[in-house]
C-alpha cells in the first residue's frame, strides 16, 4: 500500500517560486551585513542537549530532542545558543568585538500559525564582546537599512531596554517576587491591549494604585524626545532606570549620525521582548499592515554568552524570521521581477535547429542573463506555454527564416509583443 505524500505539521515546502524569494532576501539580508563589516558563520543544526538545557527557560518544553547511542541530542532552538557555544569554544580564533551573520534553521516543537513553524528559517547577526551603544544603534541602522532594501515603506523599529520596565516596576511600588508578572502583563500589549494588560496586573496580584501608573507609562507614545522626557520624569527616582532613559536617548542620537531616517523608528514603553535574556537596549520591527505582529526583533543581552565562556561577554543582535519577511513581502508585492524566474526560454524550432538554439542559450548565460533551454523539439506554442507556466518573461525563436537573416525573434510573454532582433544584439536587449 503506497503511503500518503505529506509534510509533517508545522513544516513547510518550497517550490521554485518561493524558493526564488526566499534566495532574495538572503541575498539582500548579506549583502547590507557584509556593508556593515559582520563576517559569516555557520554552525549544525544538531547540538549535545546539554547545550540549550537551562538556557530557555519556560521554552525549554519546545526543544526537539535526539538520542544516538548514548548522546542525548537536540535540535538547533535558535542560533543564538549556538553563538554562545562557539564564542566559549574558540577563545583563540575570534577577534572582538566579533560582528558574525548566521543563516539556517531552527526547530520548536509549538503550535503553528500564520508566520510560525516547527521548522524556521533566521538570519541572525550579532556584535559580541563590546558594551556599545553604537553598536545597538549599529544592529538597528541594519534592520532599517535591510527593511528598506527589501521594499518595506510602512515599518517602524520600536526601542525600549530591559531596565526601564524592571525600573517601572520598583517605582510602581511592586515587590521583587511579582516583577515577573509585570513584564508577562506588558509583554502581551500587543495581543491583549490596554484593558487586558489592565486584567493581567490584576490577576498577577498586583494592585490598582501599582497597577494604575503601570498602564499609562507602557501607553506612552509620540515624538521620540517627547516620550524619553516623560519616560525621565517617571522614573527620575530610580538611578538605574535613569541610566537606561540615557542609553536609549543616545542610541536615538546614534541612529541619526548614522542616517536612519527620523519616521523608521520610535521609542516605545510597551515593548518588552518577553525579557528572558535581554539585559539592555530591545528593539523591534513592526508594520500595521498586513496584521502579523512583529517582522523581526532583538537586543542586548551581556550575560547568556558568559555562560559558556566562564566571563561576562556582552552582545547585542537580532534575527530575520526568513518565513514571516516571505508572506508579508507576497502580500505586499514586495517580490521583485527578477527573484521570480528566469529571463530567457530559447524555444528549439526544429532538431535541425537544435544546435543554433542551444548555443544561443550558452551566449545568454554567459553573458548574465537567467536562460532556460527547451529540452527537446516540440510544437512552439505548447514550448511558450512551458515557459509562461514557468514565469519567463521572454521566449526566444529561432526558425530558418530568422537563421538566415542572422536574427532572432524575442517575444514578450507578458504583453504579447514580439520583435526581430539581430542575433548579435539580443542579450544586450534582454539586459
Amino acid at each position: 500500500m503506497t503511503s500518503r505524500a505529506q509534510t509533517y505539521k508545522g513544516m513547510k515546502d518550497y517550490l521554485p517560486r518561493e524558493m526564488r524569494l526566499r534566495q532574495y532576501i538572503m541575498k539582500t539580508l548579506t549583502e547590507v551585513a557584509e556593508r556593515y563589516g559582520f563576517e559569516p558563520m555557520q554552525t549544525p543544526i544538531v547540538e549535545y542537549e546539554s547545550t540549550l538545557a537551562g538556557k530557555l527557560g519556560d521554552d525549554e518544553k519546545l526543544i526537539y530532542r535526539l538520542q544516538y547511542g548514548d548522546d542525548r541530542l537536540a535540535l538547533r532552538y535558535d542560533q543564538t545558543v549556538s553563538l554562545a557555544r562557539v564564542v566559549g569554544q574558540y577563545p583563540n580564533d575570534i577577534t572582538f568585538p566579533f560582528r558574525r551573520y548566521a543563516f539556517g534553521p531552527s526547530y520548536r516543537g509549538e503550535r503553528q500559525q500564520r508566520g510560525r513553524f516547527r521548522e524556521f528559517y533566521q538570519f541572525d547577526l550579532d556584535i559580541v564582546g563590546v558594551d556599545s551603544r553604537v553598536a545597538d544603534a549599529e544592529v538597528v541602522a541594519v534592520i532599517s537599512e535591510s527593511l528598506a532594501r527589501l521594499g518595506f515603506t510602512n515599518y517602524r523599529i520600536l526601542l525600549n531596554h530591559r531596565e526601564v520596565l524592571s525600573g517601572l516596576a520598583r517605582v510602581a511600588g511592586v515587590p521583587e517576587e511579582q516583577a515577573s508578572q509585570v513584564y508577562r502583563a506588558i509583554d502581551k500589549f500587543d495581543k491583549i491591549g490596554v484593558e487586558g494588560v489592565h486584567s493581567e496586573l490584576s490577576k498577577g496580584g498586583i494592585g490598582e494604585d501599582a497597577a494604575a501608573p503601570i498602564v499609562e507609562f507602557i501607553t506612552l507614545e509620540g515624538e521620540v524626545q517627547a516620550v524619553l522626557g516623560a519616560m525621565r520624569e517617571r522614573l527620575g527616582a530610580d538611578e538605574r532606570a535613569l541610566q537606561a532613559v540615557l542609553d536609549l536617548g543616545a542610541v536615538v542620537q546614534l541612529l541619526q549620525d548614522l542616517g536612519v531616517p527620523e519616521e523608521a523608528y520610535a521609542v516605545a514603553p510597551r515593548l518588552a521582548r518577553g525579557l528572558s535574556y535581554y539585559t539592555g537596549v530591545v528593539f523591534e520591527a513592526v508594520i500595521e499592515q498586513p496584521p502579523i505582529g512583529s517582522l523581526l526583533g532583538g537586543g542586548r543581552y551581556d550575560r547568556l554568552i558568559g555562560s559558556f565562556a566562564g566571563r561576562e561577554v556582552p552582545t547585542v543582535g537580532t534575527a530575520f524570521g526568513i518565513e514571516r519577511l516571505q508572506i508579508v513581502m507576497t502580500e505586499l508585492g514586495l517580490a521583485p521581477e527578477e527573484s521570480t524566474a528566469p529571463r530567457a526560454f530559447v524555444t528549439i524550432f526544429g532538431a535541425e535547429l537544435q544546435g543554433d538554439a542551444l548555443r544561443l542559450a550558452a551566449e545568454l548565460r554567459a553573458a548574465g542573463i537567467p536562460t532556460v533551454a527547451a529540452l527537446q523539439p516540440d510544437k512552439l506554442g505548447k514550448q511558450l506555454k512551458e515557459a509562461d507556466a514557468k514565469g519567463v518573461r521572454y521566449a526566444l525563436v529561432v526558425g530558418p527564416d530568422e537563421l538566415t537573416r542572422g536574427e532572432v525573434v524575442v517575444k514578450d510573454l507578458r504583453s504579447g509583443e514580439q520583435r526581430s532582433v539581430a542575433r548579435a544584439a539580443v542579450a544586450e536587449a534582454l539586459k
